[in-house]
């Protein structure tokens, strides 16, 4: 079954290599065991014999030999164990039976929202119209940092702003509690989440072997690692906003122009921690409150269903919401929903005590609420006007002094 479901990954995890090394372990075990036996039954023979007054010299030197034998089996036995829990951290989780099979070509688009309407002027790209204005600066960001980095300022940087203010204030409306996380966590916290071991080289890593945070989806559902949950606390609703800080290394080529893959952005993300069987009918919820975002924006997007050869490592099933951006005319993806199960719950050892009293491993969910690296250069696309300004959105107006144009 786990091959089965791994195969659909598309990937080689040394499953052989692990059931190996397991039989390895029980044989070592089982020689460890059977001469810690002999050495316990021979010691009983020693001490009646020394009882009797007679001579145990030649058992005495036999025992030395089993000792030493045992302690090569013990050395042997944590190398084993060693190599078996390291190929262990690497299998990702296994892909939900409602997933389908192929890679991201094969994605199954669910459902489409909103109309793309056809400009009678060339649309510009965001980073064309958002130099124009004045709100993105790329040569003062590259001078900074370097490539993949974006500088806003001015009314790009309210833009931010009120994106983030609006989305909070509409997760909180509907339930969610804000918490404001670190953005340096732990290797634990990383392992947790099941960024490490395979993601390392997608992330940035200090000097003091502390993590910068790809999302804030690792600090908020590590709140909950090594943590006993009351069933009467659950479903747990969280959402935060964060900078997130990623490499993107296996990235290299892609979509490198503008604020499409950059190693630093801005991004409100949801979190749910719940029971066993409420999690597929939660991952559905999750799905429709990130769709409120683009439903109140009025921007076009389409809720993918990921194959099982695009899922994430962690990932048991996962949505993408992808909107429409009318100047490079193409659908970028805007947030990823996940329910991971209890594979993350399982690193980060986080249990609930159920009514029954019974001690069970929660499944946990996430989903971006959404990454504003993709939803400026959308809102920049799509609202601009053919006199150079951008509309700014209804919903944001509030939150932009009551300005209608950005110009």
């Amino acid at each position: 079954m786990v091959k089965a479901g791994l195969a659909k990954k598309g990937d080689n995890y040394q499953i052989d290599r692990i059931i190996e090394l397991d039989l390895k372990r029980r044989d070592v075990l089982r020689k460890g065991e059977a001469l810690k036996a002999e050495r316990n039954r021979v010691s009983g023979e020693v001490a009646k014999k020394k009882k009797a007054g007679q001579d145990a010299d030649a058992e005495i030197k036999a025992m030395r030999k089993v000792g030493d034998d045992i302690s090569n089996l013990d050395q042997e036995l944590a190398a084993i164990e060693t190599d078996l829990h390291q190929a262990m951290t690497w299998i990702p989780n296994l892909p939900h039976e409602s997933v389908p099979v192929g890679r991201e070509e094969d994605k199954v688009i669910v459902r489409s929202w909103g109309e793309i309407s056809k400009s009678k002027f060339k649309t510009k790209p965001h980073w064309e119209i958002g130099s124009k204005l004045g709100i993105i600066d790329f040569e003062a960001a590259a001078r900074i940092s370097g490539s993949g980095f974006y500088l806003l300022k001015g009314l790009g940087s309210r833009l931010e702003r009120a994106l983030i203010n609006f989305m909070l204030d509409l997760h909180i409306a509907d339930g969610f509690v804000e918490c404001t996380p670190p953005y340096l966590v732990n290797s634990g916290t990383m392992f947790g989440t099941g960024q490490l071991p395979k993601m390392a080289q997608d992330m940035y890593e200090t000097a003091d072997g502390l993590w910068l945070i790809p999302t804030a989806e690792v600090p908020v559902t590590n709140i909950y690692r090594d943590q006993m949950i009351e069933a009467s606390a659950l479903p747990v609703s969280m959402v935060a906003y964060s900078a997130c800080f990623r490499r993107e290394a296996g990235a290299a080529g892609k979509d490198t122009r503008g604020m499409i893959r950059v190693h630093q952005f801005d991004k409100v993300e949801m979190v749910k921690i719940v029971r066993p069987e409420d999690s597929y009918n939660v991952l559905e919820a999750l799905v429709n409150q990130a769709e409120k975002v683009l439903q109140q924006l009025n921007i076009p997007y389409r809720v993918c269903l990921l194959p099982a050869g695009d899922l994430s490592f962690a990932a048991a099933k996962c949505y993408d919401i992808e909107l429409w951006a009318a100047g490079v005319e193409s659908w970028l993806e805007i947030s990823s929903i996940s329910n991971f199960e209890d594979f993350q719950a399982r690193r980060m050892n986080c249990r609930f005590r159920d009514t029954d009293g019974k001690v069970k491993f929660a499944h946990t969910l996430n989903g971006s609420g959404v990454a504003l690296a993709r939803l400026i250069p959308a809102i920049l696309e799509n609202y601009q006007n053919s006199d150079g300004t951008v509309t700014i959105p209804e919903a944001l107006r509030p939150y932009m002094g009551g300005a209608e144009f950005i110009k």
